[in-house]
């Protein structure tokens, strides 16, 4: 990569959340009226997270949890440890235990239909939080980002640094999806593939790891390239075999990465064959510790950030509005469709965090302490 290029990215890649914002599917704030008993209930709210493996979830549930307690209300919140017979069962308890209102992040959003009857019958209202669940039609609301943007920025970043738009290239370049089980994962993916792969097929992107490694737009062939559990030790031998394969005569530019804990992995392999921090480029997703360190040293080359205090706001609005009886602001009532129902859906929107850009929006914001982050 030029050093034009390597230099000009940081400011190519500042205006890129602000120009595809407009791109969210809905705009416009709408009101689903709610579903449970509203007005008057019992402010009694199970939340089940999938894992405290991921940083990002134990500051969901924690940041949550104090916004109800704050209000009086009663909080049941469980990790599950990325065990869905575990998570099951943690809903079951909080059913038997009074919840009237369940916020879930799904470890596998095909398997919860039985409980979700249990608490239908029960009349709990269900919000899906950040993932959505699927064939169940006791979902109530779901609050996330906007996933697809998430990825139409990565693509968006990449295509802006490598010059793709005014024909620079060709770049070696390996896609990295998310997890199977994760339903967000085949949004981020599309997001960035329907920006990245017209030139995959151009020739400016070249996947030297070949057909099994390059998916077809509009099928589920992500999935051959998906991480499960979106575990970084599990991207790190991917990416490792991958060089070793494909690349002992050559070197990678880019890699896609879905999210920050793949990044790192990915990160991790580049450093292990000998990479030079600022020869690659590498995008990311949630404004991690770890990785916030690696863009301070030039080792990854952006994070998408989803600012996760802002969407547990919005579902303690959502759920103080279901506990008052009021109708539930929405602002999507169209994409996420789980199977059974389109699910109601409010969705905040992401941005691109650069390296010049973590103190002014990462640390000045109290996102991450300076000290996290060694500065």
């Amino acid at each position: 990569m030029s050093a034009k290029r390597n230099l000009g990215w940081l400011a190519a890649a500042s205006g890129v959340a602000l120009m595809l914002s407009s791109c969210s599917s809905n705009d416009e704030t709408t009101s689903a009226a709610p579903t449970g008993d509203g007005g008057g209930m019992d402010c009694n709210v199970g939340i089940a997270m999938p894992t405290r493996s991921l940083e990002r979830w134990i500051s969901d549930g924690e940041n949550l949890q104090a916004l109800l307690q704050a209000d009086g209300c009663t909080v049941d919140l469980q990790y599950a440890d990325n065990k869905t017979d575990q998570q099951i069962s943690q809903l079951q308890n909080m059913i038997a235990n009074g919840a009237t209102i369940l916020v879930i992040a799904s470890i596998d959003g095909l398997t919860l239909g039985p409980v979700l009857a249990d608490a239908g019958a029960a009349g709990v209202t269900v919000i899906a939080y950040d993932r959505l669940i699927n064939q169940s039609p006791n979902v109530d609301y779901y609050a996330t980002f906007d996933n697809y943007l998430v990825g139409q920025l990565q693509g968006k970043f990449i295509e802006d640094t490598l010059g793709l738009a005014d024909g620079d290239g060709p770049y070696n370049f390996e896609p990295f999806a998310g997890s199977p089980d994760d339903n967000n994962a085949k949004f981020f993916f599309n997001g960035a593939w329907d920006v990245l792969y017209p030139y995959v097929e151009s020739g400016q992107l070249v996947i030297k790891s070949g057909k099994a490694n390059t998916p077809t737009p509009g099928t589920d062939e992500w999935q051959n390239i998906g991480i499960l559990g979106w575990g970084s030790d599990d991207a790190q031998a991917r990416m490792e075999n991958i060089l070793g394969s494909f690349y002992t005569n050559d070197k990678v530019d880019v890699v896609l990465s879905p999210n920050d804990s793949l990044a790192q992995g990915i990160v991790a392999a580049l450093d292990g064959a000998g990479y030079a921090p600022g020869s690659y480029v590498v995008t990311g997703q949630d404004g991690d510790k770890a990785s916030v360190v690696n863009m301070l040293a030039g080792k990854q080359s952006m994070t998408v950030w989803k600012d996760t205090r802002e969407l547990g706001k919005r579902v303690h609005t959502m759920i103080q509005q279901i506990i008052a009886g009021d109708t539930v602001e929405v602002n999507d009532t169209e994409t996420y469709d789980n199977g059974i129902k389109v699910v109601p859906s409010y969705l905040v929107l992401p941005e691109v965090v650069t390296p010049d850009q973590i103190q002014s929006k990462l640390i000045d914001s109290g996102f991450l302490k300076a000290s996290d982050v060694g500065l």
